[in-house]
């Protein structure tokens, strides 16, 4: 009896350790070295639908700034096998052309699990500490595609400086925004909020798997509660959930970002 009554006790030992080194937040990665310069602005360009005209007044006012780069970091929840882990992030993007990622998941804020990803030059690299490297897969540059457009909601001027985007009505409160993608074009629905204007949510068509037998499944970006970074009204936290898992795999809270720097040689470079 004494026996089983050790075994149980390791057992509630070992989950609650390891349920102690979840809730543990990771340290934020060091600041990046160069800062945001003076940024360029351009006013409002006219014939936005509605809603769209009325994001871009409540978030920037009257002068869009120009936005060529940006290096976003972070803290997140992700669960990429159904159990939330806390994480850090490392966002790199070229403003309508690529990206890099790098997320740590961490215990006891230790890495656990290290993710690079990228998309430059329409080429797509996804890599997992198991498993071979995923590259210029079609389906994985869909996704990364769209990835492109829909981080940018954390620097959102690019959907109406970069002249290959294009708007469409469709309500009082939502919009359609058409985006490139291989010498065509994809949309998200964009969905506002009615009473503050800034956007709830953007949808879209999008690749999980890779490979022949991947199919297109509804993603969903949703924008939570917003501040001031830089005096620009930006939605700090955002979620992405697939329609068929019914809640966010990923949600993810901006710490820093810093705009126009050079990044030529660091969007290509795996780690922090």
């Amino acid at each position: 009896m004494k026996f089983f009554l050790f075994i149980a006790a390791f057992l509630v030992a070992i989950v609650l350790l390891g349920w102690l080194g979840l809730q543990i937040k990771p340290a934020p990665f060091a600041p990046y070295p160069e800062k945001t310069p003076a940024l360029k602005t351009i006013p409002i360009p006219a014939g936005l639908p509605a809603p769209v005209e009325h994001f871009y007044k409540t978030v920037y006012g009257d002068k869009i700034p120009v936005i060529e780069t940006a290096v976003i970091k972070g803290r997140a929840l992700i669960a990429p096998f159904g159990m939330k882990l806390p994480a850090r992030f490392l966002f790199v993007h070229e403003a309508g052309k690529g990206y890099r990622h790098y997320i740590e998941a961490t215990w006891f804020g230790l890495p656990l699990m290290k993710v690079n990803e990228r998309y430059v030059d329409g080429q797509s690299l996804f890599e997992l500490p198991v498993g071979d490297p995923i590259v210029d897969d079609a389906s994985t540059n869909q996704a990364a595609n769209l990835a492109v457009w829909a981080e940018a909601a954390w620097f959102p001027s690019i959907w109406v400086t970069d002249t290959r985007v294009r708007w469409a009505p469709v309500d009082a409160n939502t919009a359609l925004m058409f985006i490139p993608f291989e010498g065509s074009e994809e949309n998200f629905i964009m969905r506002f909020n009615p009473e503050t204007g800034l956007l709830d949510s953007m949808e879209a068509m999008r690749y999980r798997d890779s490979g022949p037998q991947a199919r297109k499944i509804l993603w969903i970006t949703r924008n939570l509660p917003s501040k001031k970074i830089d005096g620009t009204q930006l939605d700090t936290v955002g979620t992405a959930t697939w329609i068929d898992q019914g809640i966010p795999w990923a949600t993810f809270t901006l710490e820093e970002v810093n705009y126009n720097v050079d990044v030529t040689q660091f969007i290509r470079q795996k780690g922090p």
